[in-house]
C-alpha cells in the first residue's frame, strides 16, 4: 500500500498512542465486515468484495467505482477499508489539493509497476467532482485500459458533477444515509471497543437519543460528539455522559422532538398552520426546531409542498414551482445547505397571498363523485374516432372550440346530473382576482349568454 493515504508515520504513532488519534478514526472499520450500514453494497461478489479480491479476478477484474453520498456515511471509510485489505498497490488523491499532474504521475506509476511486478493500482479519488472537465479527462485512458481501478467519492450528484465518459466507465454506487439503528449500534461498539473509549463511561438513553439528533446520519458527527461529551465527563471524574455534560461540550442544547411520536406531528402542524396563518417568524421557528432535531428533509419538503396547494393555491401561481423546485433541490444537496433552501420556500410561502379555493373544489368535486353524482358522459363528448360511433351518435354535435371567436364554444361539457354546479369559488386574493375575472367570464360564454355591451352591462332582454 502507497504510504499517501495513512503515513507510516501516524500509523506508528497511533500504535503506541492509540488515544493520539480521534475517536472517529480509531473505530474505523478494518474490515467490510465491519463496515456500518451499506449493506446493499457488500453482498457477496459486489464491486467492492471484488476490490479487496474475493471473488478472483481473470478477464472479469473489478470495475472502477464512483461512491456518491453525503458527508459521513462511510466513502473514505470504505476506501480505507479497501486500503487495509487488498493486496493490490493503494494511492490516494484529493480533488482539492491534486492536479492534472499528480494523476498523470499515478498512472505513470501504476503502468510501472503492472509493467515490472505484475502488481495492480486502486486509486481513491476523493472529491472528484472538484475536478474540472480537463482533469476528469486525464483519468479516461487509465481507467478504460484497466491501468488504474478507480475508487472516487463524491457528494454532489455524479450526473452533474462527473464527465460522462467517466461515468460510463465506472459502477455508480450510491451509499444510503445511515439510520439510527445503525448509528446506535455504532456508539455503543465504540463506547465498549478497546480501540474507543473502552468502557471508561456509560451512555444513557437520554443522551444517546440526542446524540442521534444532532449527528443528523453522520458517523463522524456521531463520533465526535461523544468523544466530546465523554471527555467532559471523564473531566468531571463521572461514570456517564450524561445530557447536560452532552450539551455543554457539543454545545447544542437537546430538542423535545420523537421523530416518530407526537413531537414530530406537532411541530410539522405547527409548520404548515404558521405559513397558512402568514406568520413568517413562526414558521421559520418551527422549521428550525425540525432541522435541529434531524428531522428528515425531504418530509419537510413534502409538507411544504402540500401547503403550495392547499393554503395558496392560484393567488400566488409560482408557490407550487417554488416547493417543488425546493423539493428538487434538497434531494441533491442534503443538510446542511438544504436548510438554506428550506428556509427560501418557507419564507416565500408564508408571505405569499392564501386560497384555498383549489381545496375546496376537489373537496367538493368528489364529494359529488361519491355520493353517485356522476352519470352518462353527454354523447357530443363522447369518444368518435372507432367503427360504429358515429351511428351511436357519439361525438355528434361537438362545437371544436378553436374554430369559434374567443376559443370557446356555447355546449354543455358537464354530465346532467352537476350541470350549472360551480365547484370552483376563486378568492380575490393575489393573483387568483385574475381568475376570477376569467371564470366568470368563461361560465357565462358557456351558458351562451350574449356579450355585454360597449358600456358592460348585459343588453336588455326583449
Amino acid at each position: 500500500m502507497e504510504p499517501d493515504l495513512f503515513t507510516a508515520a501516524a500509523e506508528d504513532r497511533q500504535e503506541k498512542d492509540p488515544a493520539s488519534s480521534p475517536l472517529a478514526v480509531r473505530m474505523r472499520p478494518r474490515t467490510l465486515d465491519e463496515v456500518v450500514g451499506q449493506q446493499h453494497l457488500l453482498r457477496p461478489g459486489s464491486p467492492l468484495r471484488r476490490l479487496v479480491g474475493e471473488g478472483g479476478g481473470g478477464p472479469a477484474g473489478p470495475s472502477s467505482v464512483i461512491l456518491w453520498g453525503p458527508p459521513g456515511i462511510g466513502k473514505t471509510t470504505l476506501a480505507y477499508v479497501v486500503s487495509q485489505a487488498t493486496q493490490k498497490r493503494f494511492v490516494e488523491l484529493s480533488a482539492i489539493t491534486a492536479g492534472v499532474k499528480e494523476v498523470r504521475a499515478v498512472i505513470d506509476g501504476a503502468r510501472r509497476s503492472s509493467g515490472a511486478y505484475g502488481r495492480d493500482t486502486v486509486l481513491f479519488l476523493d472529491e472528484i467532482h472538484r475536478f474540472s472537465k480537463a482533469q476528469q479527462d486525464s483519468l479516461l485512458p487509465a481507467v478504460e485500459n484497466r491501468w488504474v481501478t478507480l475508487i472516487a467519492a463524491t457528494t454532489e450528484n455524479p450526473y452533474f458533477s462527473v464527465i460522462s465518459p467517466l461515468l460510463s466507465r465506472s459502477l455508480l454506487l450510491t451509499l444510503e444515509p445511515l439510520t439510527d439503528d445503525d448509528l446506535r449500534g455504532l456508539l455503543r461498539r465504540a463506547l465498549t471497543d478497546e480501540r474507543g473509549l473502552g468502557g471508561a463511561v456509560t451512555l444513557p438513553e437520554d443522551a444517546e437519543a440526542h446524540l442521534l439528533r444532532i449527528a443528523g446520519g453522520d458517523a463522524r458527527r456521531a463520533l465526535t460528539a461523544l468523544e466530546a461529551g465523554a471527555g467532559a465527563a471523564l473531566d468531571k471524574g463521572e461514570p456517564e455522559v450524561t445530557l447536560t455534560s452532552l450539551e455543554e461540550a457539543v454545545d447544542r442544547a437537546a430538542v423535545k422532538y420523537d421523530r416518530a411520536g407526537d413531537q414530530h406531528y406537532d411541530v410539522a402542524s405547527a409548520l404548515i398552520k404558521s405559513i397558512r396563518g402568514s406568520d413568517v417568524d413562526a414558521a421559520l421557528h418551527y422549521l428550525a426546531r425540525m432541522i435541529e432535531a434531524g428531522e428528515d428533509p425531504r418530509f419537510i419538503a413534502r409538507r411544504l409542498m402540500i401547503s403550495a396547494s392547499e393554503d395558496i393555491g392560484l393567488a400566488d401561481p409560482t408557490a407550487l414551482p417554488t416547493a417543488v423546485a425546493a423539493a428538487q433541490a434538497v434531494a441533491l444537496i442534503g443538510f446542511p445547505e438544504a436548510a438554506l433552501t428550506l428556509s427560501h420556500a418557507t419564507i416565500a410561502l408564508a408571505l405569499a397571498p392564501k386560497s384555498n379555493a383549489a381545496t375546496t373544489a376537489i373537496g367538493a368535486a368528489l364529494a359529488d363523485v361519491r355520493a353517485g353524482l356522476a352519470g352518462p358522459v353527454p354523447p357530443h363528448l363522447r369518444d368518435g374516432h372507432y367503427q360504429g360511433a358515429k351511428k351511436l351518435g357519439h361525438a355528434q354535435g361537438y362545437l371544436y372550440p378553436h374554430d369559434l371567436p374567443g376559443g370557446i364554444a356555447a355546449q354543455q361539457y358537464a354530465p346532467d346530473k352537476i350541470h350549472g354546479k360551480r365547484y370552483y369559488e376563486p378568492t380575490r386574493y393575489g393573483a387568483e382576482a385574475r381568475y376570477a375575472d376569467v371564470v366568470e367570464r368563461v361560465r357565462a360564454r358557456l351558458r351562451g349568454d350574449p356579450p355585454p355591451s360597449a358600456d358592460g352591462q348585459a343588453p336588455a332582454s326583449s
